[in-house]
């Protein structure tokens, strides 16, 4: 089975067209054609089968494709791991480090790593917890910082400190004019992050327990630096970390919405895959994370 085949293999099952696939791989139809005639050949059974104009993987073929992302990934992981030990240098790392969090931890973070590693090369991606665990998952992250959800056997998952999410609104929004109770929340409409993300889903969860329609969300983004401008300019209500109000986020502008029912306590945690290559460099950053007590998110 040659890994060629295996790629145009992968290629041909993400777009269902052979047509897109060729154009994508920048190969002639009948080259792929031939790639998974020697698949099938090799296999013994049918990988596509047709569906009008577009092809779709047969249960054989949506096997196979597990498993091929699987081995490369493997490869991936083995060319990383064999240049780090030829080349002597202590690595790079692919970190994702949630939205809500990366503000108050990256700088003191990353000041503490360079000190301890100062040959260290970091690539830095910021994003909802989501996305996040999706890269790491696929292998194009190495490590993530996120709150913690639920265990999942294909990470290995340190826990690192607990910090707090809050309902936050404009200084002078005029739900703070009475007392506050969490049905005063329904009659406002919101900023929040997509349904996928955990404290979306939270949130949601939150009104529905108690028999409430769910937030009305005006505007869906994945900005958390956007927030507090957004947030102190407008009647919208939002949900943030208290840290990031805490850290020259706009704090003075911006009030909490003092309900027990909304304070959500959370667990951080960094995550790493399971069964996947950890550089010097990473074993080092999750050390770091895992002796801080907590530190790298006091500092400003």
């Amino acid at each position: 089975m040659d890994l060629r085949d295996l790629t145009y293999f992968e290629t041909i099952a993400e777009v269902g067209h052979l047509g897109r696939a060729a154009e994508k791989l920048n190969r002639s139809q009948p080259a792929l054609t031939k790639s998974i005639q020697r698949l099938e050949g090799a296999l013994g059974a049918r990988l596509f089968q047709r569906e009008g104009r577009r092809i779709k993987l047969t249960e054989v073929g949506k096997l196979l494709l597990m498993r091929s992302r699987q081995l490369q990934l493997s490869i991936a992981q083995t060319q990383r791991e064999v240049r780090d030990f030829a080349s002597g240098v202590i690595g790079n790392i692919r970190l994702g480090c949630a939205a809500s969090m990366a503000d108050y931890l990256l700088p003191q973070l990353t000041a503490s790593l360079l000190e301890r590693a100062p040959e260290v090369t970091l690539k830095l991606s910021i994003g909802m917890d989501d996305v996040l665990r999706e890269s790491l998952r696929s292998g194009r992250l190495d490590v993530i910082i996120c709150p913690l959800v639920m265990e999942d056997s294909q990470f290995r998952t340190y826990p690192i400190l607990q910090d707090e999410a809050i309902v936050v609104a404009s200084a002078d929004h005029p739900i703070f004019s009475s007392a506050i109770g969490l049905k005063d929340l329904c009659q406002y409409r919101w900023v929040l992050p997509a349904p996928s993300v955990t404290a979306r889903r939270w949130i949601d969860n939150i009104f529905v327990s108690r028999q409430l329609p769910p937030p009305v969300v005006q505007i869906e983004t994945n900005s958390i630096s956007l927030l507090p401008r957004l947030i102190a300019q407008t009647q919208l209500l939002s949900f943030l970390a208290r840290e990031t109000l805490q850290q020259g986020q706009g704090m003075s502008r911006l009030r909490e919405v003092p309900l027990l029912e909304t304070t959500r306590t959370r667990t951080v945690a960094v995550t790493v895959r399971a069964d996947g290559y950890l550089s010097p460099a990473t074993r080092a950053l999750v050390e770091l994370l895992t002796e801080g007590e907590g530190r790298f998110f006091s500092e400003g």
